[in-house]
């Protein structure tokens, strides 16, 4: 199932369930959520392309015992509502939840507006705040349940992209894939099936990872090699503090493998993008093998 597929089947059937949930939309997904909307329609809003609003109107929800769902596409989400995601659920300490579309760029074909590869590296600094990148629908459904109503603000970052692999995750834990010793690779969401065909036949621990804060510093330190390699779907080197502090004292050689540090000006589609990113397999392997034996 197409994973914002499964994010209206979730939503539907909890917001069916907890009366103190309720689903703020930035004028996407109303078709979706339509028999939700009529179902529940003062828990159920399209507020419309006001997302600074939004998220403050969120907040008031959350500071009265609800539990707020704002969705909108990625940068609509963080970049526009940066300001009030840090003062009024950041630094109020506020509980509520931000499912963001178009991961890095899902959209493409619409340019630097509409792509958001920095929104995992903005959100981890605000104090507090929880993200997770699920690789799958059941990914999701699972996460989603397990902490939309934990007290905290979490993003779930939702991208057209998804994994074809199945096994239960835990919000907060790292799962441990295959093992190997010539090196760790970290994998984050979406692109795991990339990892495992890039590293078929290599000598290699391989750990997913579908939430990056709380990071799961624990089950690195348990695995690590000298030689680690972050695979990332959103800008490289993101990830690279979190791993240096859960390996801090141990020497080790970290090379991160994401999204160039430039604006992609060209309009292709996601595919592309993903190529002049170096994400397909044939790329990663040709990464993996010089890292490992370098």
């Amino acid at each position: 199932m197409n994973i914002r597929r499964q994010f209206v089947e979730t939503l539907s059937d909890l917001l069916d369930q907890d009366s103190r949930l309720a689903l703020l939309l930035g004028d996407i997904g109303v078709f979706g959520f339509r028999n939700a909307m009529s179902k529940h329609p003062g828990r159920v809003v399209n507020i419309g392309i006001l997302e600074q609003a939004t998220v403050s109107f969120a907040a008031g929800l959350a500071r009265e015992g609800f539990h707020p769902v704002f969705h909108s596409i990625a940068p609509f989400v963080v970049e526009r509502g940066y300001e009030q995601l840090k003062v009024d659920f950041g630094y109020q300490q506020l509980g509520g939840n931000f499912v963001s579309v178009g991961a890095s760029f899902d959209y493409a074909a619409l340019g630097c507006s509409h792509h958001c590869p920095g929104d995992i590296g903005a959100l981890r600094n605000i104090p507090g705040m929880q993200l997770v990148t699920p690789g799958s629908s059941p990914e999701f459904d699972q996460l989603f349940r397990q902490a939309y109503n934990n007290g905290c603000p979490t993003y779930f970052r939702l991208a057209e992209r998804s994994h074809s692999r199945e096994f239960p995750v835990e919000f907060g834990k790292a799962n441990v894939i295959r093992e190997g010793d010539a090196a760790v690779i970290v994998a984050v969401g979406p692109l795991l099936d990339y990892v495992l065909e890039a590293a078929e036949g290599m000598d290699a621990t391989i750990l997913y990872y579908s939430t990056v804060a709380p990071f799961d510093g624990e089950m690195l330190r348990r695995h690590a090699r000298e030689k680690v390699i972050c695979v990332e779907p959103f800008y490289e080197g993101t990830l690279a503090g979190d791993i240096t502090s859960a390996l801090s004292g141990q020497a080790i050689r970290l090379a991160s493998i994401g999204v160039p540090r430039r604006f992609l000006t060209n309009y292709g589609k996601l595919d592309d993008h993903e190529q002049a990113c170096g994400f397909k397999p044939d790329q990663l392997r040709q990464r993996f093998q010089q890292i490992i034996d370098g």
